[in-house]
């Protein structure tokens, strides 16, 4: 028997198939099978304009997409930006981001101080006590020193420009919430620590190693990533452990790694039952090997991606999550050993 719940379609197929302020805010766990339809809801209203749309007026802006539809087809959404903060679906419904707040622009690529960060870069606007909506100036690459650590309710939108970030640590949402990145291409992150690093602008704190992972959910909630590139990192490409819910990730393609995404600490982790991910939209492509995710505990929806390939398994899970796997497309790679559903034994830790 396996010790995860696979609700609609089985989690691994064989063939082809179809189918701030510093804030830390109480979080009401929604239940899940409303949000699922929700999600499915969302996804056939904008199916049916597409195809209203696409029969009276040839208007081809709809995609049938429920997020880019939300916003793609206002020809002014450079002067609404945060018009996104209203497109989230799934477990981060209702995320705002920097909803609220003004616009930051990052001037400055550069990341050379990690406790009294330059204005202008983005070390400097993520850190700030209250909401922000972060855009960038022209295209860039970030080379980080050491962990960019976030403050609550930021927004990084990238729309516009080309934005790389790399080196070390990479992104870390620690005990945060309400926090967007939306067009942001990260890859090449390197586990680095034993440092000072600023969290907000008057705290600083001694950090740790890292683990080098691309982006690291730890005890927050709230987050959404949407419309990013992730590759080649140390570790995960996206982790969320130590409680961390209200997750979606959406519109997002992975390449190129090993362990791509690890949703759940531990399977004796108890506070991850309550757990809940939506991975939505997204393509999982070349070069990659597990966890597509791999789930612990909680309530995972796993709906409308897209499985080029994989070289041990794409979704999996142990300590009883319960995986809705839906409307997904698998193309199986010709290892016959990449074809089984396994336990959680079999996959490891």
């Amino acid at each position: 028997m396996l010790p995860f719940t696979c609700i609609l379609f089985m989690c691994i197929l064989a063939s082809v198939s179809r189918a701030t302020f510093n804030l830390s805010l109480p979080h009401q766990h929604p239940h899940p099978e409303s949000v699922v339809l929700d999600v499915q809801w969302s996804l056939n209203a904008s199916l049916s304009r597409r195809q209203t749309l696409s029969e009276n007026t040839k208007d081809q802006c709809r995609t049938g997409n429920p997020i880019d539809d939300c916003w793609r087809c206002d020809p002014n959404w450079f002067n609404n930006r945060q018009r996104l903060a209203d497109c989230s679906i799934g477990f981060a419904r209702g995320t705002l981001g920097g909803k609220g707040g003004r616009i930051y622009t990052v001037t400055d690529s550069s990341d050379h101080d990690t406790v009294n960060p330059k204005p202008g870069t983005l070390r400097h606007a993520v850190i700030q006590d209250e909401p922000l909506w972060i855009v960038f100036s022209t295209n860039m690459v970030i080379k980080l020193k050491h962990e960019l650590i976030f403050n609550s309710f930021k927004t990084i939108d990238g729309r516009g420009v080309n934005v790389h970030i790399t080196g070390n640590g990479c992104l870390t949402l620690q005990y945060v919430s309400h926090i967007i990145i939306h067009n942001i291409h990260v890859h090449h992150c390197k586990p680095s620590g034993n440092t000072d690093i600023a969290s907000s602008p008057t705290h600083v704190g001694r950090r740790g190693r890292s683990d080098g992972d691309g982006i690291s959910i730890f005890g927050s909630q709230k987050i959404w990533v949407d419309h990013c590139s992730l590759s080649y990192c140390t570790d995960g490409l996206v982790d969320a452990v130590m409680g961390s819910t209200g997750i979606t990730i959406s519109n997002s393609y992975f390449a190129h790694h090993d362990e791509v995404m690890l949703l759940g600490h531990d399977d004796r982790y108890l506070p991850d039952s309550g757990m809940q991910v939506t991975i939505a939209f997204n393509v999982f492509g070349v070069g990659l090997v597990q966890r597509m995710p791999r789930c612990r505990r909680g309530y995972i929806h796993v709906v409308n991606n897209d499985f080029t390939s994989w070289q041990m398994y794409a979704i999996g899970g142990s300590g009883n999550p319960t995986i809705n796997s839906q409307g997904n497309r698998y193309s199986a790679p010709g290892d016959p050993s990449a074809k089984e559903v396994g336990t959680g034994e079999q996959m490891g830790t």
